[in-house]
């Protein structure tokens, strides 16, 4: 084959510059303006503190990240701004169901991100890979989630409660209590937790001498009290959301009960909340998951650690952060790198980032790590102790024994 004459190749240098310049044109002009992370928030119900704490460490990202230029955006090799949308859904799943579907339909949000824990997040799963797209799922633990292969799910700041009572159970065995009473909220985030616990335990040999389950909307422990005292357990394990736990706990120091170990979720998220409604006393000698910002992480790949995440949250908001503030923070920051990693601005494009961040990424919350069912596996809580120091108390790790900072005290004190 002859070569082109000089004229012939000018020409075509020509129109390869010209088709490229129309490329790089179009390309630009596909960039949006702002990105669009559709949400929602619960102002009132019994979701709404662990919901608006999720909601501010968002905004609390957003407005860090704006005050810089915006997100680095790969797919169009800038930086843009971002814009949240975000509704109140009133802890109704009724009212979240429509408002997500609006988020996806009308608002048309670039990137959609779930409210606060299982309950909420149910009816945005099946919404989200209806439409194809990749739902951000901040603190939505609930083992049916996660059940086979997916290209629209994401758990980003919590690990799937499958794998919460792990360490839990693992501690029960280690310290020899055999007399274990489990009762726990009647939905997917608190009874695959129970679910899990039974099934560590039954290969130590160890079955439950109480096993119950109670409506989410349970507010009165009374008889459930009275009714475990009667099978003298050794450790009662508590699995409930944050209203749970606090009528829980509260029953039992009214009952003038006492239990060699008390176990419940929420102290450990949401410490303040607590211990303003039960008080500190109800809380001392109880056992927690301890999350960030009680247990920090110093080395991280991507994002603010612990303890400087808490400075700077507290400069901006007047406040101490806790555990859904930094669950929010996060999401941003996972929402972030998936947006600087994405060659293609895409749904589809948008997971592949994610999974292939997956077991390269450590942030205030630790290493980040999700499966193919969309299960986040890489952040296991540790079991801690409410201890009193002074006139409050203190939290201290007592397993595993890597990250212990003390020893537990067993069987707990007679307040």
């Amino acid at each position: 084959m002859s070569a082109p004459s000089p004229k012939t190749f000018l020409r075509r240098v020509a129109a390869g510059l010209a088709l490229s310049a129309t490329a790089v044109a179009a390309h630009a002009a596909a960039a949006p303006a702002d990105i669009k992370i559709g949400t929602l928030y619960a102002s009132s119900g019994p979701f709404a503190v662990a919901s608006q704490g999720q909601y501010e460490g968002l905004q609390f990202w957003a407005a860090a990240i704006n005050k810089e230029g915006g997100v680095f955006v790969k797919a169009f090799n800038k930086k843009i701004p971002v814009k949240i949308v975000a509704y109140d859904d009133q802890s109704s799943t009724s009212t979240a169901t429509t408002l997500y579907n609006q988020l996806i339909t009308q608002d048309k949000v670039d990137v959609l991100v779930a409210d606060f824990g299982s309950v909420l997040t149910s009816v945005a799963v099946p919404l989200a890979a209806e439409h194809h797209m990749l739902l951000i799922d901040p603190t939505g633990s609930g083992a049916n989630f996660f059940t086979k292969p997916t290209d629209y799910l994401a758990d980003v700041s919590i690990p799937s409660s499958t794998v919460w009572p792990i360490p839990l159970a693992n501690y029960i065995i280690q310290q020899k209590i055999k007399r274990v009473a489990i009762l726990y909220g009647a939905n997917d985030f608190d009874a695959s937790q129970a679910t899990t616990l039974k099934e560590v335990l039954a290969k130590a040999g160890i079955k439950p001498v109480y096993d119950h389950g109670v409506p989410t909307t349970e507010s009165n422990y009374t008889v459930l009290l009275h009714t475990i005292a009667a099978t003298h357990p050794d450790a009662v394990l508590e699995f409930g959301y944050a209203p749970n736990d606090i009528a829980f706990l509260r029953g039992l120091s009214q009952s003038g009960l006492h239990f060699p170990m008390t176990f419940t979720i929420f102290p450990g998220q949401l410490l303040g909340l607590i211990t303003k409604n039960v008080g500190a006393k109800a809380l001392n000698y109880t056992y927690t998951y301890p999350t960030p910002p009680l247990v920090k992480y110093e080395k991280v790949t991507y994002g603010m650690n612990t303890a400087d995440f808490v400075k700077a949250f507290q400069a901006a908001n007047k406040k101490e952060p806790n555990f859904l503030d930094c669950a929010g923070y996060n999401t941003g920051l996972i929402v972030q790198h998936m947006l600087d990693m994405s060659p293609q601005f895409t749904q589809k494009d948008f997971h592949q980032a994610i999974m292939d961040m997956s077991g390269k990424t450590t942030t205030l919350l630790g290493a980040f790590d999700v499966n193919a069912n969309g299960a986040q596996l890489g952040q296991p809580f540790p079991v801690a102790q409410i201890v009193p120091e002074g006139a409050g108390s203190k939290m201290v790790v007592v397993y595993p024994q890597d990250k212990a900072t003390g020893k537990a005290v067993y069987p707990a004190p007679q307040q």
